[in-house]
């Protein structure tokens, strides 16, 4: 081990798997390695669809003591996942109830309940953040309706990435990031919309402190120090995983547009200002929280979860390589609205394909390949029709997309996006989020200057692929 070396971990989770990310500075350059992967998903729990906490917990502190057998000590650490999703603890720290996702059922009719205290037009005014049914503003809603004794016995509440963090260091706050992405945020104040809450009849005192990315909340509790083998701070990423993949995002522009392209495909630009108007609205464009106060100005399009679920349903022992490979060859016109709910969480998303190509009078398609050219195509519509609203409410002209994340490596996407945009894809980097999550620790360890400096090491740190 060389110890002048300084050593950051990425803990990043997603919605299917989990990773650890130890990074270094060598020579200007950002190097990677990937110490430790564990799958995720949602179970079914109590009659709910939860994530396993427990078990997610145990593969971050394993992942850690493997940093620790490979003499590779990080100085810091810090956490991101998905949006939305919260777990509630009682007055001695200990979680109440399971930690529902996002796909469950529970919030089904909690909009209109909603609805009856703040109109819809006035949420959106107030908040700046598109409707989706998994909110956390809706998720409340439905413990208020359904499970009251959970929020009167509740004192905190942490959305997923505080949860761990406090069960790190033991402190308990929430990541602006994070907390914009459940609708219960002022775009003004960048703090909770307390008033809302208020009005809404949730309890007010269990909201936390907000931090901003990039915040030391402490070190290593008594017991994972004993438990990992070493000790080190805990600095809060953007810990909303998006938030973390913008911050990587390789361009000296501050209006760049780009899609952070995963599970779900988030596509967008930054403002320094939100944009909370009517025709943002009618446009289903979402504010959320970035970087240094940035506004995420973006659309949440379904993205690639529609993949992952033909794969498991018919995709047998293909990699999603082979699958876009196998769609690339197929000439099936069909094209389905990839933000429909119905594809939320279908039983099966196979025979949803196929449902609204019938039913729209459009061909059927038929086995793994044509399904998937389905989609692959129908993504790269929606990016186009994206990038039209974008243009139309912030009045630039976009010359290149950038492409972040896990599908960068789609290679019939890229090339299709760049076909029905008509602008060039710059694809890269993969790793975005752990990137972005790294950046922010080394931003505050002083390694990197600012979030410009973070983009530049970026870029001349990893492979871009262009497609035209």
């Amino acid at each position: 081990m060389n110890p002048t070396v300084k050593y950051y971990l990425a803990i990043d989770i997603g919605a299917s798997s989990g990773r650890h990310i130890l990074a270094h500075l060598e020579d200007g350059r950002m190097v990677l390695e990937e110490v430790h992967r564990f799958p995720n998903g949602m179970k079914e729990k109590d009659g709910e669809m939860v994530w396993d906490v427990d078990e997610l917990f145990a593969q971050i502190k394993l992942g850690m003591r493997k940093c620790a057998e490979l003499g590779r000590i990080p100085v810091s650490v810090g956490v991101d996942t998905w949006g939305v999703d919260f777990v509630l603890l009682d007055g001695e720290g200990k979680r109440i109830g399971n930690a529902v996702a996002y796909r469950d059922s529970r919030t089904r009719g909690m909009d209109e309940e909603v609805y009856k205290i703040i109109p819809e037009d006035e949420l959106y005014a107030r908040t700046g953040i598109q409707k989706a049914i998994f909110n956390t503003i809706y998720q409340l809603m439905a413990l208020k309706t359904k499970k009251p004794e959970q929020l009167r016995q509740a004192q905190t509440l942490l959305t997923m990435p505080d949860y761990f963090h406090y069960m790190l260091s033991g402190v308990a706050a929430t990541e602006y990031t994070e907390a914009t992405t459940g609708q219960l945020i002022s775009p003004e104040t960048k703090d909770w919309d307390r008033e809302l809450i208020e009005r809404l009849g949730y309890p007010v005192h269990i909201f936390q402190k907000i931090v901003t990315p990039g915040t030391r909340i402490g070190s290593l509790a008594e017991d994972v120090k004993a438990e990992v083998g070493f000790d080190c701070d805990v600095v809060v990423p953007a810990s909303h995983d998006t938030g973390s993949a913008v911050l990587a995002v390789p361009t000296d522009r501050d209006n760049a547009l780009y899609i952070s392209s995963g599970t779900w495909s988030l596509m967008g630009t930054e403002r320094r200002e939100a944009d909370c108007s009517p025709e943002s609205k009618a446009n289903n464009l979402t504010n959320e929280g970035g970087y240094d106060y940035r506004f995420r100005y973006l659309k949440n399009i379904m993205g690639l979860w529609m993949i992952q679920s033909v794969k498991k349903e018919i995709g047998g022992e293909l990699g999603f390589g082979e699958i876009c490979d196998m769609a690339s060859k197929c000439d099936i016109p069909s094209i389905v609205d990839c933000n429909d709910d119905r594809f939320l969480a279908p039983a099966n998303m196979t025979e949803e394909v196929k449902k609204a190509c019938e039913e729209s009078g459009q061909q059927v398609p038929e086995g793994i390949a044509e399904v998937a050219s389905v989609i692959y195509n129908s993504l790269a519509k929606c990016y186009a029709r994206t990038i039209a609203e974008l243009e139309s409410m912030t009045g630039e002209k976009y010359d290149r997309i950038h492409i972040v994340g896990g599908g960068s490596n789609a290679e019939y996407l890229n090339r299709l996006t760049a076909e029905a945009t008509g602008i060039p894809v710059y694809a890269g980097p993969t790793e975005a989020t752990a990137i972005g999550n790294v950046a922010a620790q080394m931003i505050t360890a002083g390694e990197l200057e600012g979030l410009r400096e973070a983009r530049a090491c970026v870029f001349r740190s990893f492979p871009i692929q262009v497609y035209e």
